[in-house]
């Protein structure tokens, strides 16, 4: 992978929704190292409203083709964003995708091996793993600090999803697994290990047949266990805990969606308890300029690895499908 002439990325959206625009854009603006280029929206008042400082077009095809931009950034439907990765990678340019990056890992398989091919990055855009609570905790349990791992238990939970939303619609790649699965099973596969077997797996679907709820117990043949639920259906509540044999650590609530807050690592070794504070920052400005500085080159920045995506897709699979893909 070669970097670029200038430090500063220049960035081009594929969609212009919430998350684009709450959240990326002012994370792009916000960058030393990045800067926000073009948009492509189906609503070009969308687009413009994330000023983007070149074009901005109805046509996801007249970002890729710009040679004015370095990466792009998916936040696009589900199931649409293995065509758009293999597109923007084909037109050359580097690639930060929403989570989850694909819907199976067969596809992950298949969007790292066309990043490899293009010799461009591909990240997925789980933007949590830069927020430096998660990344401590990460730290904490791969370290060994909480001993063995014994048990994982991760909750992300809400309703309220409108009868219009894509979460709810099973050809745009809906359901709760999907929807907040990455947050929930990324903390399993990567800091414990992907070689989970399914224990049970309990779910609610809608009419549609999308999952509303699924609640899956996992277990490892070395005996660590993880509980996970991810829901649509009842009310928000949060839970991101790791119990280890010399010491249990569990995120302050939001445990997941920490933005612009003071958040906090509780940590006990079964004699005395104590706090690990994290002052208040954007993990989307982390993530955009983290990403910006790999593609100039700068292997310390920290990105999302094929393996991690892979693994995390892997464990979807097997929850979904326990017979099928892996």
């Amino acid at each position: 992978m070669t970097g670029l002439a200038t430090d500063v990325v220049r960035w081009g959206f594929l969609g212009a929704g919430f998350v684009a625009a709450q959240a990326l854009a002012p994370a792009v603006h916000a960058s030393p190292h990045a800067r926000l280029h073009s948009v492509a929206a189906r609503d070009e008042g969308r687009a413009a409203a994330l000023e983007p400082s070149g074009r901005v077009t109805t046509r996801y095809e007249d970002v890729l083709d710009d040679d004015d931009v370095d990466a792009v950034y998916i936040s696009l439907t589900n199931e649409v964003h293995l065509p758009w990765i293999l597109a923007a990678l084909d037109r050359g340019k580097h690639v930060l995708c929403e989570k989850p990056i694909t819907l199976t890992a067969g596809e992950c398989r298949t969007a790292f091996a066309a990043a490899r091919t293009a010799d461009r990055l591909l990240v997925e855009a789980a933007w949590t793993q830069w927020h430096p609570r998660t990344r401590r905790l990460g730290t904490l349990v791969r370290r060994g600090d909480l001993g063995t791992v014994r048990s994982i238990t991760a909750a992300f939970t809400f309703d309220g999803v409108p009868d219009t939303n894509f979460r709810l619609d099973p050809a745009r790649g809906g359901g709760a697994l999907l929807d907040v699965g990455p947050y929930l099973l990324r903390p399993v596969a990567n800091w414990v290990g992907d070689e989970w077997r399914l224990e049970a797996v309990e779910r609610e679907t809608s009419q549609r047949g999308v999952d509303l709820r699924t609640r899956a117990t996992l277990s490892t043949a070395a005996g660590a266990r993880a509980q996970v639920v991810g829901s649509f259906l009842d009310p928000e509540h949060q839970v991101l805990r790791v119990d280890g044999e010399a010491a249990s650590a569990e995120c302050g609530p939001p445990a997941f969606t920490s933005w612009h807050k003071l958040a906090t690592v509780d940590v006990s070794d079964g004699v005395r308890t104590w706090s690990e504070t994290f002052p208040s920052c954007d993990a989307y400005e982390l993530m955009v300029s983290s990403v910006s500085r790999r593609i100039n080159g700068d292997d310390q920045a920290f990105v999302i690895s094929e393996d991690e995506s892979l693994a995390c897709m892997r464990l979807i699979d097997l929850i979904r499908e326990p017979q099928g893909r892996s």
